[in-house]
Order: structure tokens, then C-alpha cells, then sequence
């Protein structure tokens, strides 16, 4: 493309902040944009793909019309369709406008990088044939543009445009189907992204945001955490670091509105908010002066909060005085019946590094056995959040190998299988009458 104005690249550069394409395209003390990072998926890792205007590894010889069908339509210049790893499927409302001023931002905004990615996404059998997508598309890709409701503000449609379009909220928040196409019926009712749960951000008091003010939803979208409520973690974490925290006050307040405005959809077990439950609580003096088991395993979760969580959470559970660790009762992490994101969090830990601050939770994965997190985690939620949140160890094992097994795999071979027996027994019936 010629050269484009510096401000159309600009505003290119900050709707690819707003789709967070960096978090995906980028391998991690890797260059921008360059690629080769796994994405897991129930049926394997995705490769993420170069990105960079590269004409040789990248897309630098794509026409706006190539990209802007990439972008919304999840197809390469050679025809080849996209897996919805790439959420194309949220891409699809992207507005000409914005299709160009990103294209013009990726072509001269972005520094090349002439080197493919070392590894090829390498599905098994039959999701290796893309061709495959194309008849996904068709069921699940609705590829109209965007259309304001004449009946919401401004503010609300600038919002549903951000959330439901680059900002891909439902990618993550809304449950999948058995074809791994979203559950609109569900839209950002919680969804799982592997051994990560995206909780239900639906306008539910209690198991949505419908407890959360506009501003407290701004101030996390920007922040990653609001006091007596919770902290960002694991993919959302990742969103606020490289995406959300870049927008502007404008776009969070009105992603705010629309979300506060998002059907309500609840679980019918939630009986109070995630953040509601819990107090402080101190049981370590039951501990005192009592020898720890030879087996580690029999450790209880006094024992191990003792251990491994009492120097930075405090004896009672209630964080550090200005908030910087936060308390475990009043947080959403303890507090969903859904206990996965507390598990993850306590194998990974979190590492972020804001502008103005840093947050830092070491990970006990290397540490902690399985059955050792699942007696401190279930300890935890009991004593400071929700006791009907149990945790296992066989949870624990299936978190900690990426998340339970999927059988998407054999179910969609055993389709095939039973396809091509119908087919053989529809050709025989054929024959059988010809001879007749």
C-alpha cells in the first residue's frame, strides 16, 4: 500500500491493541507480532503465525481486500481457512474503516520479521483438512457488519462494537458447543480457555458483574484488580496488561455500559456474589506446637497455609494493609463454585509488570503435590470463601497436564466412521436394486 497518513497508522495501532494481537502472535521475549506461540485447544496446539509485513514469512504482500478477509472471514490469499483460534468470528463486525486503518498499521507500523515460525500447527486427523472450516463457517460465522441499535445511547453501541468485535469478549466468556462454535443462548455466561475458567460477566448480581459498578468494571479493565472484589489472573491478566489498559476512559466506560446491560444469566447455585463470601478467620494457633506428619501428603490446610500463604496473606487471611496482597476472604478467586482459576493460580502464580506497579505471586507447581494444593485450596474456599467450591487431587492432576481431557476428538472420528458406513450401506442398497 502507498504510504499511508501517521494518523491513520496510529489508529491502526490502537484498534490492534484493542484486539490484542500481540498476546497471541507474539512468543513471549520474543519479536512482536513474529509468531510461534501454542495455543492450546481440545484438539491441540494452534501455531500462531507470523504477522509482521514480512514478504517472505509474513503477511507483507497482502492486499487490503486480503487482509480485511483474514481479518473478518478467517481466509488467507491462498484460500486456505483460519481455525476460530484466531477469532475472526469476532473480527467479522470490524467496519471497513477500522479493516484499513489496521491494515496501514500492520504494513508500516510493524517491523518485519523475516523468519517463519520454528514449529507448524500439526492437528490430528480430521481437523488437518481446512477445508474443513469452510462448512463451520457456513454454520457458525455470521459475517454481517456491525449495526448500531437505533435504541441504545452511543455509548452503548461504541461499547457492544469493542466488546463484541475487537475486544472478543465472548471468545473466552462464552461457552462453546460440541463443535467448539460459541453458545449464543449463553453469551459471556463463563466459558473454559483450557485449564482456565472465564467467569460469567453477564448483568447477573450474583453470578455476574451485576454487583459491580461502571467505574469498578473501568478500574479493573484497567488494573487488574478492585479491592473486595477480586484480581486479574491467567488470560485476563494477559488481556489487561496488552490490551485493556491502553484504551482509552471513553472505550472502557463504554465497554462498561454494555456490559452492564448483558442479559442476565445465572447459575441457579450461585446464592450470593463471588465476592460476597468469606470473613477473616485465624486457625494457626490450633497448629501450634503440633509436629507436622512424616508424609507430606497428610499435611492439613492449616498446616500448609501456614507454610506457604500466612507471610504475605497474613494470619487471618487478610492481605496486606494497603491492598498491594490482597485479602482472601471478599474475592472472587475463593469465592466461585467454580474452582479452577484458584487451582491455576496457586500452580502458576502471577507475574505481572504494570507501568506504575508490579505483582508478583510465586507459583507452587514445583512445590506442592496434587493432593497437598487440593487440601490448601479446599481448606482456603472453606474457611474463606465459598465451602461449596471443592478441589481435588485428580482436579488438580487434570489442571496441571492443561485441563481435563477432551473427547472432541473421537467423537468427531466416530462421525466420520459412522458416515462412511451409511454411505457404504446407501451404495449397496443402490447396487442391490439395480440388479434387481
Amino acid at each position: 500500500m502507498e504510504n499511508a497518513d501517521a494518523g491513520l497508522i496510529k489508529r491502526g495501532e490502537y484498534l490492534a491493541r484493542a484486539g490484542d494481537c500481540v498476546a497471541c502472535h507474539t512468543v513471549p521475549g520474543g519479536k512482536p507480532m513474529a509468531g510461534g506461540l501454542p495455543l492450546p485447544t481440545p484438539i491441540g496446539d494452534i501455531i500462531s503465525t507470523n504477522i509482521t509485513p514480512s514478504k517472505t514469512h509474513g503477511i507483507g504482500n497482502y492486499t487490503l481486500e486480503q487482509f480485511t478477509n483474514a481479518v473478518r472471514k478467517g481466509i488467507g490469499p491462498d484460500g486456505r481457512h483460519f481455525y476460530p483460534a484466531m477469532p475472526y468470528t469476532a473480527y467479522a463486525i470490524v467496519t471497513d474503516e477500522d479493516a484499513q486503518a489496521l491494515y496501514a498499521y500492520f504494513m508500516q507500523g510493524v517491523t518485519p520479521v523475516d523468519a517463519a515460525p520454528a514449529r507448524k500447527t500439526e492437528l490430528p486427523f480430521p481437523f488437518n483438512i481446512r477445508q474443513s472450516m469452510a462448512m463451520w463457517n457456513l454454520l457458525f460465522l455470521d459475517s454481517k457488519p456491525f449495526l448500531a441499535d437505533p435504541g441504545k445511547s452511543e455509548e452503548w453501541n461504541r461499547g457492544a462494537y469493542l466488546a463484541r468485535g475487537l475486544a472478543h469478549c465472548g471468545t473466552c466468556h462464552t461457552p462453546r458447543n460440541m463443535f467448539m462454535a460459541e453458545d449464543l443462548s449463553r453469551e459471556l455466561g463463563g466459558g473454559d480457555i483450557g485449564p482456565w475458567h472465564a467467569p460469567n460477566i453477564t448483568a447477573d448480581v450474583n453470578s455476574g458483574i451485576g454487583g459491580w459498578s461502571e467505574q469498578e468494571l473501568m478500574d479493573y479493565m484497567r488494573l487488574g484488580r478492585i479491592a473486595g472484589k477480586g484480581q486479574a489472573s491467567g488470560p485476563m491478566a494477559e488481556a489487561i496488561d496488552h490490551s485493556l489498559q491502553h484504551l482509552t476512559l471513553e472505550d472502557l466506560r463504554a465497554m462498561a455500559v454494555y456490559l452492564k446491560g448483558v442479559p442476565a444469566l445465572r447459575d441457579p447455585g450461585d446464592t450470593r456474589p463471588a465476592h460476597a463470601w468469606g470473613a477473616a478467620a485465624d486457625d494457626l494457633n490450633s497448629i501450634r506446637g503440633t509436629a507436622w506428619p512424616k508424609d507430606p501428603n497428610r499435611l492439613t490446610g492449616a498446616q500448609l497455609y501456614d507454610a506457604h500463604c500466612a507471610t504475605c496473606h497474613q494470619a487471618r487471611g487478610q492481605g496486606s494493609f494497603d491492598g498491594g496482597l490482597p485479602p482472601l476472604f471478599h474475592n472472587t478467586a475463593l469465592g466461585r463454585s467454580n474452582s479452577n482459576n484458584l487451582v491455576m493460580v496457586m500452580l502458576e502464580g502471577i507475574q505481572r509488570h504494570g507501568a506504575s506497579t508490579e505483582i508478583l505471586m510465586p507459583g507452587f507447581k514445583n512445590t506442592l503435590s496434587d493432593q497437598q494444593i487440593a487440601t490448601l485450596a479446599s481448606y482456603l474456599t472453606q474457611r474463606y470463601g465459598n465451602p461449596k467450591a471443592q478441589v481435588s487431587a485428580e482436579q488438580v492432576k487434570n489442571l496441571r497436564g492443561g485441563g481435563a481431557p477432551s473427547h472432541l476428538l473421537l467423537l468427531a472420528r466416530v462421525g466420520i466412521a459412522v458416515g462412511v458406513v451409511m454411505l457404504i450401506g446407501l451404495f449397496a442398497m443402490l447396487v442391490r436394486r439395480r440388479k434387481r
